[in-house]
C-alpha cells in the first residue's frame, strides 16, 4: 500500500475529499491544499575508538528488537543533521559528539507503530569525548565497541544500517 493511501482526510480542513494528486501528493478538492509526502530525516553515527573498533548498539525496542544497530535516530524540527546526530548519540550512549562529518545517505523504510515511514538516513563519522564512558540509554539495550573485522552486516536488524555498514567498511581504509 502506498503511504498516501493511509491518509483519508485533509490535514488543513478535515475534508474527506482528499484525493491522490500524483505519486507524491494528495490534494483537497474543498480547500485546495496539496500535501506532498516526503521522507523524514534520520541520522546514523559511525564512532571509532583509538583501536579502530566501531561503537555498536543492541536495539531495545521494535523494529528489529535485539539485533545490532548504530547510534542515531530521527531529526527534530529546527535541528540540523549535525545537531540531531549529536543529540541522538548523547541520548542513546551518554557520550558527547565533538565533531561530525557527513559521509553519505541511504533511503529507507522504517516501521513505526505499524506505519511505514519513508526516511532519508544520513550517515556521519563522529568524533566523541569520553568514549570509555558509554552507557546504554533510551531505546538501546546495550552498547559496546566491536573490532571492524568482526562486524557482519547481516547481524544488524535494519536494512539501511546493513547497507550503510557495508559502504562504511569499504571506505574506512580511505579515511
Amino acid at each position: 500500500m502506498h503511504p498516501l493511501e493511509q491518509f483519508k482526510y485533509c490535514p488543513k480542513c478535515g475534508s474527506s475529499h482528499f484525493n491522490i494528486y500524483n505519486e507524491k501528493s494528495k490534494h483537497c478538492d474543498d480547500c485546495g491544499f496539496t500535501y506532498y509526502f516526503n521522507p523524514s530525516a534520520a541520522t546514523v553515527a559511525f564512532i571509532l575508538n583509538n583501536k579502530m573498533e566501531l561503537l555498536v548498539c543492541r536495539r531495545a525496542k521494535n523494529p528489529a528488537k535485539g539485533t545490532l544497530d548504530l547510534p542515531g535516530g530521527f531529526i527534530d524540527m529546527y535541528e540540523t543533521g549535525e545537531e540531531g546526530i549529536a543529540r541522538e548519540v548523547k541520548e542513546e550512549t551518554g557520550i558527547e559528539v565533538n565533531e561530525s562529518l557527513y559521509l553519505f545517505s541511504i533511503p529507507n523504510l522504517y516501521e513505526y507503530s505499524g506505519f511505514l515511514v519513508h526516511t532519508l538516513d544520513m550517515f556521519f563519522l563522529c568524533k566523541v569525548e569520553n568514549a570509555n564512558k558509554i552507557k546504554a540509554h533510551d531505546d538501546v539495550a546495550e552498547c559496546f565497541f566491536m573490532p571492524l573485522e568482526k562486524l557482519k552486516p547481516e547481524d544488524f536488524g535494519l536494512q539501511s544500517i546493513r547497507q550503510g555498514l557495508e559502504k562504511f567498511l569499504n571506505i574506512v581504509p580511505k579515511l
